[in-house]
């Protein structure tokens, strides 16, 4: 595949502007690094948002509303909303366990409710549970049936978020019963902690228990970005860079925006005889 998709994951849901001064945080910074990267090479911009005043996460209807809105106005590139904010659990020390401080634990009809009322290009939909830094991330069987439910009906194609191997079973079983359409488009999520390791290794690994047909792409956290976008590239798969995942163009460099991790990812596909797919070309190959 000469033609790979470049995904700017903008501005996550971790760390604020402490950690690093230009991440994107009010409605109109996200849509203007999400443009910034769509003139880098990026076709596909994965939107949080987060409250604009305490940049903490956010599942607020309007400011998604804002950020499709001023990303619509001014680019044709996709538009891939998060389902993963509602998952955060963290348990207080009673007994019996209740909910602790810094919780976001929601139901599946308030996690999808801007994907059916903004219907986005694509939106993710994290495939199963895991122990993510200190907190868990918590997607039940039930709740995932739920959304994806919600999802197809809202006419979105989810881009199912692969964690660790079991997550790849779970979408064979969805597709068994005919819960997703085919061919599904999965990225593989390399490097969180507690996650599956970023390894060249371990893509193969996940590579090998996709299913047959499927359009897959791969990213790496942190450190390992850059690698992973050369590994998945290198295997056919498409690629995805941006702050959410990692703030630095090198060891200690850090980037200045969203639109440097992308020319970076182009100069890496570049050198692999590869080209970022535009957005009409990235319809084609996720069969939007």
């Amino acid at each position: 595949m000469k033609k790979i998709i470049i995904t700017v994951a903008v501005t996550g849901s971790v760390g604020d502007k402490k950690k690093h001064p230009a991440l994107p945080v009010t409605p109109k910074e996200i849509a203007a690094s999400a443009v910034q990267a769509h003139a880098a090479g990026a076709a596909v911009a994965h939107i949080h948002v987060r409250d604009p005043d305490s940049a903490e996460p956010s599942m607020d209807l309007a400011l998604y509303r804002e950020v499709v809105e001023r990303i619509r106005d001014t680019s044709d590139m996709l538009i891939n909303l998060s389902t993963g904010a509602g998952a955060r659990l963290i348990p207080d020390t009673s007994d019996p366990v209740g909910l602790g401080p810094g919780s976001t634990w929601r139901s599946p009809e308030k996690r999808t409710e801007h994907i059916v009322k903004l219907k986005p290009d694509l939106c993710s939909l994290d495939m199963g549970s895991i122990n993510f830094g200190a907190w868990v991330f918590a997607n039940t069987v039930g709740h995932l049936e739920e959304m994806a439910k919600r999802i197809v009906a809202a006419g979105v194609k989810p881009e199912l978020e692969v964690f660790d191997v079991g997550h790849i079973t779970l979408i064979e079983s969805f597709l068994a019963r005919g819960l997703f359409k085919n061919p599904p488009i999965v990225q593989l999520c390399l490097g969180v902690p507690w996650g599956i390791p970023a390894t060249p290794r371990n893509v193969i690994l996940l590579k090998e228990y996709l299913p047959a047909g499927e359009i897959w792409g791969a990213f790496g956290v942190g450190p390992a970005s850059f690698q992973m976008v050369a590994q998945s590239a290198l295997m056919g798969g498409n690629v995805r860079v941006g702050f959410e995942d990692n703030f630095f163009l090198s060891q200690g460099v850090p980037a200045h925006s969203n639109a440097q991790l992308v020319e970076k990812a182009v100069r890496i596909l570049d050198c692999l005889d590869k080209q970022p797919a535009t957005p009409q070309e990235a319809r084609i190959i996720l069969g939007l």
